[in-house]
């Protein structure tokens, strides 16, 4: 089972995502939360798998909860629902850490598919957005990496979780695992979702 927590000021909201969350078979709801102080709490007691959090709530916002989050190393997926079209509005939070976005009027067996998608360690990010989040950044020499650290980070890139990976180059899951690390420390970036915008403004996808 996913375990989720849902994370929005609107308890209207709130309880029409529970209601569609609880009869998919795989994905279970923890907790819930108002604001974004409380979010920050469950997440450390309940240490959800998923969390879906909105941007805008009063006190303690989106943003901020997801840094609090970050500080504290949260083991948590964050998965933004929000009802901004605009990729800009969303920046703040990828830079904080989240996994990916999606918008409130998302169909909902997309949204369990996104759900599902960033627990499996995948990146879900607008071209705008990652475009937005590169521009101007220096690029880390790729030389610095071995011939199959660049085969896995071409396949972060395309947005692969380390089981893929592990499948698609005849490696074992832990030494996926040990090259991510390498490759991360090597790069000079925080998590997978800069190392996948590394790799596309490289041309590795």
């Amino acid at each position: 089972m996913i375990r989720v927590l849902i994370v929005d000021d609107h308890a209207m909201v709130r309880q029409g995502l529970r209601a569609f969350l609880s009869v998919q078979d795989d994905l279970s709801v923890v907790g819930e939360a108002a604001d974004g102080a409380t979010a920050v709490t469950l997440a450390e007691e309940l240490v959800p798998d998923v969390v879906l959090l909105d941007l805008r709530m009063p006190g303690t916002d989106g943003v901020a909860a997801l840094r609090a989050m970050t500080a504290l190393g949260l083991p948590c997926r964050v998965l933004v629902i929000t009802s901004f079209t605009e990729p800009s509005a969303v920046l703040p939070a990828v830079r904080a850490g989240a996994a990916g976005y999606v918008y409130k009027d998302v169909d909902p067996p997309a949204l369990a598919a996104a759900i599902r998608s960033v627990h499996l360690g995948h990146t879900l990010l607008h071209p705008e957005v990652a475009r937005a989040l590169t521009e101007g950044e220096a690029l880390a020499d790729p030389a610095r990496l071995t011939p199959r650290e660049r085969e896995v980070l071409r396949e972060i890139g395309r947005g692969h979780s380390n089981r893929e990976i592990a499948r698609a180059l005849g490696l074992a899951e832990k030494t996926v695992k040990t090259h991510v690390s390498a490759i991360l420390a090597k790069l000079g970036v925080q998590d997978r979702t800069q190392a996948a915008l590394y790799a596309a403004r490289a041309g590795l996808t």
